[in-house]
C-alpha cells in the first residue's frame, strides 16, 4: 500500500481558514485606512477604498480578458504532436 505525502492545502479546513484570513487581512487593511491621511495628486485617489477597489476590478478585469485570450489562442492538445 503506497501512502501519498498529504500537505496542508490538501485538507479542506486549512483551506478555509486560508480563505479566511486572507479576508480579514484585507478588510482590517480597509479599515486602516479610516486612520491613515494620504496626500494624493488625483482627487478621486483620495476616495475611500480607492486602492483596494481598484485592484478589485483590476484582476477581475485580468480575469475575463484571460478568458476572452484563451478563445484567441488556444490550440488542440495534439497540436505539437503533429
Amino acid at each position: 500500500m503506497v501512502h501519498e505525502k498529504r500537505y496542508w492545502l490538501d485538507r479542506p479546513e486549512n483551506v478555509t481558514k486560508l480563505y479566511r484570513g486572507v479576508w480579514a487581512i484585507g478588510i482590517g487593511l480597509v479599515l486602516v485606512e479610516l486612520l491613515i491621511h494620504r496626500h494624493e495628486e488625483l482627487a478621486f485617489a483620495n476616495w475611500w477604498a480607492f486602492y483596494a477597489l481598484f485592484g478589485f476590478f483590476a484582476c477581475v478585469a485580468l480575469v475575463l480578458t484571460a478568458k476572452g485570450l484563451r478563445r484567441v489562442v488556444k490550440r488542440d492538445e495534439d497540436y505539437y504532436d503533429r
